[in-house]
Formats: structure tokens, C-alpha cells, sequence
């Protein structure tokens, strides 16, 4: 990267808005995927849509890759930087640009923390459906880039359920607008392209998302089990039964300590497993379908049941949730967060060949997980300062994913591909459509500049 580059990218912004001493740099090496760490050249944290602009022309006319980064939450090195090129930092385009409660919309700039629109729109009776672990902290524009679901996914879907239209800057500086207010669209679905294509495809710099009511009620329930395989079994004869809860998640002992340690959700720490459901909508409704969500959770085996009777013990058992990824922080300096996905009836079985896996690497695995949708969390424990240790904990990761392909599941559920599953593309699509999508990026972004080496290999080139 020439001086003339940075000189010009300082006459777009402020000399204080350009990082590049070295200790500036660190806090940007890696995302929440720290196995992997590179430095970039230079940061850049624009303060405005204009500027976020004209960094991109300037980068596609010097071919300078770039990488766009919300808070850094990627659990899939997504927003790892690239050592020839810069990171924009977007978290300053924060703005709510637009409520509109008549016809259930925001209008929010990427860099908008999750967690915030639903709380600015709760006092309508309204919120933004899809929430990730981390979503007191991670921004929408990163949920679009990874196309993020959350604990409530089963019933409402991931975040191309709820993005009506994308304001965006492609690759070569081209600003174009996708998508509008509305549910219903003509054409082409370049929404539902642009949603999960983690930063390939440019930077969405607003986002029009959909606003859901808020429930009249909700019935959340924490079910202990004394093995995982009964808690799975469980989630089965949910289905079964014909009830769509809007949650379904399982903690197995592992996690159940370490959340206790630092959380104090009131979990049992004697059990195999925890399984939370929770339903939502009218009152009357959701208490027929509770009654028969208890009668199934005793006769599933739990031996330790307990409801939540009001907003705080409801909040209480989901913080022992959503607290999870960081509580194995107690436990463990390190660990690898896999994200494959096995269908349902699956379940049983592939977490007792992530047991088995486990034991054969002598490696612990702690197992958090969307259980509705078959969305495994398996968190490979090592430590880090081993490289040995960290070789094996890989290895056994790459495992995991080979275990959901072969189930006839996918390698990714919410996570994304990132630098961490680029390995496996080729297992999970055939030569043809790895074709079609490698040709689509180059259209897109001929220079190679967007997020570069991430997803696919660049050592393969279309139809080789």
C-alpha cells in the first residue's frame, strides 16, 4: 500500500480517523474467531455514509482490499483484516433513520447495535424479531453479512426473514438500492442475495428491516434431563405433538457449570442436560399449548421443571442462555464455536459422535445449541498457548462439520463460512454451483477487493 493511497484516504477523512501505529492496529487482528489473527495496513472509521463510499472508489480504483467490521463478533474469522489491505470500521453509522410504527419498519444505518432497535421500538408494541447471542453488542450490519438467527430463529426466522431493502456500495463504488418497504417485490430477489454473502458483495450501509408486534404472552419453561439424548428425544416429541414453540435450546453439564459460575441463571448442575422452550402469542392460546408442553417434558424423562412465573424469571433463565459462549470463558482459555447443522432427527445421534470425538482428541466439548432447527453449537475447548493442543482441537472441529455433511446437513447455520469452513465448500456443493457463485463474485467484484479469500479458496478459479 503506497503513501499517496493513505495520503488521499486521509483527504476523505481526518488524519484521527486513519489508525495505522501498530498498537492501534492489535485491537483489529482477529474477530471472536481469535485462531486466526493478521494486521492490516491500515484502519479506517468513517463517520458517514459519504465517506464510507469514497474509502470503497478509492480502493477499487488502487485495488486495495478492503474488509468491512461492525463490533467483531464473527465467529468464523469473517471480518479477519487482509494484510495488504484496511479495515472500515462502521460503527459510527449508528443512526435510526426512520420508525415507521403505521407500517412495522426501521430504517437503520449498518453499524445500529442489534439489540437497540428493539428498544427503541418496544414502546409501539413492536420489535426486531432475530437475536443472536451477542446482540447486545453486535451491529445489523454484521447480522446481514452473516445472515444471523438467534434463539427465537424456529419460529421467526433468520435475518433474510426480516430485511425488506438494503441501501448498499458494491465493490467498485457503485451505490444501488434493493428491495423497498414492503413484504411483496417484483423481480429478481437481490435482498435475499445480498443477505448471508458476508461482505463479498459490498457493504450495506442501510438496512430496512421488518417490525414484528410484541407477543400478548409468553409460557418459558427449563426442563433438566439426566443425559443429552432424552433432552433431544424431548425436542422430537415436541414436534411431534404438533406445537411450534418460538425457542428450543439445550445446555449440556459442561455449560451448565460454567454458566452457573458466572451467571447464576439457577440451572441444576447435576443435570446431563437443560432443554428451554418457550412459546409466544395470545394468552389463551399459548395456555392450552403449555398444558400440553408439560405433559410432554414429564413424560420425556426431566426430572426437574421449572416455569418462569413472571418477566424477571423469564429474563433470569434466557441470561443463563445468552451468557453462555462467555461463561465457558471460565473453563477454558480458548475454544473453537462449530455452527453445523443436522437434521432433527439427527439430533441423538450426532451429538453421540460429538462424545465420541470428543474422547478420541481427549478434548473437552461443551454443546449449546438451537435444538428446533438442529443448529449445533459444539465448543471445542483448548488451550491456546499449545500448539499442539490447537492443532488437535482443529482437527477435531473439522470433524464436526464432515459429521454434519455427511448427516445430510449444512456447515453452517448462523455463523458463517468466514475463513473457518472455506475448506469445506467443496464438500458441501458440487463443481457446477461452486461455479455459478465464483462467477457471480467476480461480476460483482472483478478487482477481488471485498472481503477477499473469505468463503472461497481464490486458488480455484471456475470451471477448474
Amino acid at each position: 500500500m503506497s503513501k499517496s493511497f493513505l495520503d488521499k484516504l486521509k483527504d476523505i477523512v481526518t488524519d484521527e480517523q486513519v489508525l495505522t501505529a501498530h498498537s492501534e492496529l492489535i485491537p483489529y487482528e482477529s474477530d471472536g474467531l481469535t485462531a486466526f489473527k493478521a494486521l492490516p495496513r491500515a484502519v479506517v472509521l468513517p463517520n458517514k455514509q459519504s465517506e464510507v463510499i469514497s474509502i470503497v472508489r478509492l480502493c477499487h480504483e488502487h485495488s486495495v482490499p478492503f474488509v468491512a467490521r461492525g463490533s467483531g463478533t464473527s465467529l468464523s474469522g469473517g471480518s479477519l483484516p487482509n494484510e495488504r489491505g484496511i479495515v472500515i470500521g462502521l460503527n459510527r453509522l449508528n443512526s435510526i433513520l426512520d420508525l415507521n410504527i403505521e407500517e412495522r419498519y426501521a430504517v437503520v444505518e449498518c453499524g445500529v447495535i442489534n439489540n437497540d432497535v428493539s428498544e427503541a421500538s418496544k414502546h409501539y408494541g413492536l420489535h426486531y424479531a432475530p437475536d443472536p447471542s451477542s446482540q447486545l453488542v453486535c451491529t445489523i450490519g454484521g447480522n446481514v453479512a452473516f445472515n444471523s438467527g438467534g434463539a427465537h430463529c424456529l419460529k421467526h426466522g433468520m435475518t433474510s426473514n426480516h430485511v425488506l431493502g438494503i441501501k448498499a456500495v458494491l465493490p467498485d463504488g457503485t451505490v444501488v438500492q434493493i428491495g423497498g418497504h414492503s413484504l411483496d417485490s417484483v423481480g429478481p430477489d437481490l435482498v435475499g442475495l445480498f443477505v448471508g454473502s458476508e461482505g463479498l458483495f459490498g457493504i450495506a450501509l442501510e438496512i430496512i428491516l421488518r417490525l414484528v408486534p410484541m407477543p400478548e404472552g409468553f409460557r418459558t419453561l427449563l426442563a433438566a434431563y439426566p443425559s443429552m439424548e432424552q433432552a433431544g428425544d424431548a425436542v422430537s416429541s415436541i414436534i411431534d405433538a404438533g406445537l411450534l414453540p418460538t425457542a428450543m435450546e439445550i445446555m449440556d453439564n459442561l455449560t451448565i457449570k460454567a454458566v452457573e459460575a458466572t451467571v447464576h441463571a439457577g440451572y441444576p448442575t447435576d443435570a446431563g442436560a437443560v432443554l428451554i422452550v418457550e412459546l409466544e402469542g395470545e394468552i389463551v392460546e399459548i395456555e392450552e399449548e403449555f398444558k400440553c408442553l408439560r405433559k410432554i417434558i414429564y413424560e420425556s424423562g426431566a426430572y426437574n421443571v421449572t416455569s418462569a412465573n413472571n418477566q424477571n424469571e423469564r429474563a433470569l433463565i434466557w441470561k443463563g442462555r445468552k451468557g453462555a459462549f462467555g461463561a465457558l470463558g471460565k473453563i477454558s482459555p480458548a475454544y473453537i464455536v462449530q455452527d453445523g447443522v443436522v437434521p432433527r432427527s439427527q439430533l441423538g445421534s450426532a451429538l453421540a459422535e460429538i462424545d465420541s470425538l470428543s474422547e478420541k482428541y481427549g478434548i473437552r466439548v461443551a454443546n449449546v445449541f438451537h435444538a428446533g432447527d438442529g443448529n449445533l453449537h459444539p465448543n471445542v475447548l483448548f488451550n491456546n498457548s499449545d500448539e499442539e493442543m490447537l492443532e488437535k482441537a482443529e482437527l477435531l472441529a473439522s470433524e464436526i462439520v464432515q459429521m454434519c455433511i455427511r448427516r445430510g446437513g449444512v456447515i453452517t447455520g448462523e455463523h458463517g463460512v468466514g475463513m473457518e469452513k472455506r475448506e469445506f465448500m467443496n464438500d458441501m456443493f458440487s463443481d457446477k454451483d461452486m461455479d455459478q457463485m465464483l462467477i457471480l463474485t467476480d461480476i460483482i467484484d472483478p478487482h477481488q477487493i471485498a472481503n477477499n479469500d473469505k468463503v472461497f479458496s481464490r486458488s480455484r478459479v471456475p470451471g477448474i
